[in-house]
């Protein structure tokens, strides 16, 4: 059995070269991959299921016709949270919560976006916890779709200031955290994306190694997490 997992492509009409780099990925999956999953910020914003998705609509229009021949899967980030199970299903992929264990070989795996390690970056996790509120997404929809779209960009932009301007280890996952929830799950390894800092790191608790794969972002190359019979396998893609 063969699975993938990807996460932080940030799909968006102004970089059309991811674009076409995931197309070309999804349109060409082997036939071993049994399981495609997405673990959130596949889209740069999301501001409802009515959003134009400007230039995705081959890429949703590839998963559905792959979703006949594999699993995919797809879990919220902080940029999509707002993609719907409808929408998943109408699209041919599977929404997952967060997180979300499953079982390859027999090794349990907690998947994750990976924001909620995050727990030294207290104003995000305050930002998190009002966005993901269900009567915050209601009075959001209420708005017509060009005053969505515009705090989208305005979300983003405050993000990405405030991003330069903090330091990074409040950024990064809390170690604490990690063993906590290594603990809570009894996983043997979580796998997840968000901190764009790829590695894969092993962590002691009570004599027993645990692993951590962090996932990578998509912008000068892809990053794929390939898991075939509990090898661990990381196909990375020059795509600028």
């Amino acid at each position: 059995m063969t699975a993938l997992f990807i996460s932080d492509l940030h799909l968006d009409k102004d970089r059309p070269q991811i674009i076409a780099y995931f197309k070309n990925l999804i349109d060409n999956l082997d036939p071993n991959v049994e399981s495609l999953y997405i673990l959130g910020d596949f889209v740069e914003f999301w501001v409802g299921d009515d959003d134009p998705a400007d230039g995705l609509t081959d890429v949703f229009d590839s998963i559905k016709k792959k979703s006949k021949e594999h699993s995919i899967f797809f879990m919220h980030g902080n940029r999509d949270f707002m993609i719907t199970k409808d929408f998943c299903k109408k699209s041919g992929m599977i929404l997952l919560d967060d997180p979300t264990i499953i079982k390859l070989g027999d090794k349990k795996i907690l998947l994750m976006h990976g924001d909620t390690l995050c727990t030294d970056d207290h104003e995000y996790q305050k930002f998190r916890t009002m966005v993901r509120s269900p009567s915050w997404q209601s009075e959001m929809l209420k708005k017509s779709l060009d005053e969505r779209i515009s705090l989208a960009k305005m979300y983003r932009a405050k993000s990405l200031s405030e991003t330069n301007a903090k330091n990074e280890i409040i950024m990064d996952v809390n170690q604490q955290e990690v063993i906590n929830t290594i603990k809570k799950y009894n996983v043997d390894m979580i796998i997840h994306g968000h901190t764009h800092r790829p590695n894969i790191h092993k962590i002691n608790i009570a004599d027993k190694v645990y692993k951590r794969v962090v996932l990578g972002d998509w912008y000068d190359k892809s990053f794929v997490l390939n898991i075939t019979d509990d090898k661990l396998i990381i196909d990375k893609g020059h795509i600028i």
